[in-house]
């Protein structure tokens, strides 16, 4: 079963490597072939297909059906729309950070460098996938859109690029959401790690003390033991000079009689 599903996240791993690319090239190169858009195009099917298959699959295992979809509801509502292109890239982020999930706190710096990488490029190539076609945009190019993307993500906002469609500043809202949500994983594995260190340092000076305590104990009852044993010592020195008497006097009688 383990290998099982470790080969069902690689194969979604690539299949979301292979939707972003196809996703990117058309947006990215405006005068892209004939033939290699429609190769993208295919592409995408083939993968969205893909990611379908897996939410239904998941969807079928899953014991509890309502809990299971609120938790997934946005990768849902994205399965259900493609229309909305730029909603398709919520499930690839979703089947990437499956697979990067793991041990997540051992590897926190490069989940969230990679993440936040991720996620401004896939938030750039939707806003500009919006925005291009509405003459009043000022993101019109994918440096302003990923200058965009990374003032939004770092909850900076300068103002001088922003999006002017309905799907660009839903596309914006997603994005604030996944900075504040970012930093919140930060400052509570930071926390988490913090924790961790006071405790492991409380149980190592516990044990160190409890050592302690063992090796003191050892020491007085081995002196409690050699006090025992010089007590004795002195108490049958002490009575051998009375008992030498008695058989002394006892000798006496003896010869008397």
């Amino acid at each position: 079963m383990t290998l099982l599903k470790s080969s069902r996240d690689t194969l979604l791993t690539v299949a979301s490597l292979a939707f972003l690319a196809a996703y990117a090239l058309p947006i990215l190169v405006v005068d892209l072939a004939p033939g290699i858009r429609l190769l993208c195009d295919v592409a995408m099917i083939v993968t969205w297909a893909a990611f379908a298959l897996d939410y239904g699959e998941r969807l079928v295992r899953a014991r509890e059906k309502w809990p299971f979809v609120r938790a997934n509801l946005f990768e849902l509502v994205a399965l259900l729309l493609p229309l909305l292109r730029p909603l398709r890239l919520v499930v690839v982020l979703a089947a990437l950070s499956r697979s990067m999930a793991g041990s997540f706190r051992g590897r926190v710096g490069a989940y969230v460098v990679g993440g936040t990488a991720l996620l401004v490029f896939c938030a750039a190539l939707a806003v500009l996938d919006a925005e291009r076609a509405n003459p009043d945009a000022n993101i019109t190019g994918f440096g302003d859109a990923l200058w965009w993307g990374v003032t939004t993500v770092t909850t900076v906002g300068y103002g001088d690029r922003y999006p002017t469609t309905a799907e660009g500043r839903l596309i914006a809202f997603g994005l604030m959401l996944g900075g504040v949500a970012l930093l919140g994983v930060v400052t509570a594995s930071l926390a988490s790690w913090f924790v961790e260190r006071v405790a492991a340092a409380q149980e190592d000076g516990a044990k160190h003390t409890s050592d302690e305590i063992h090796r003191l104990t050892a020491q007085i009852a081995d002196l409690n033991r050699r006090l025992a044993e010089q007590a004795g010592a002195a108490s049958a020195q002490k009575d051998a000079p009375a008992e030498s008497a008695r058989a002394s006097l006892s000798t006496s009688d003896l010869r008397s009689g």
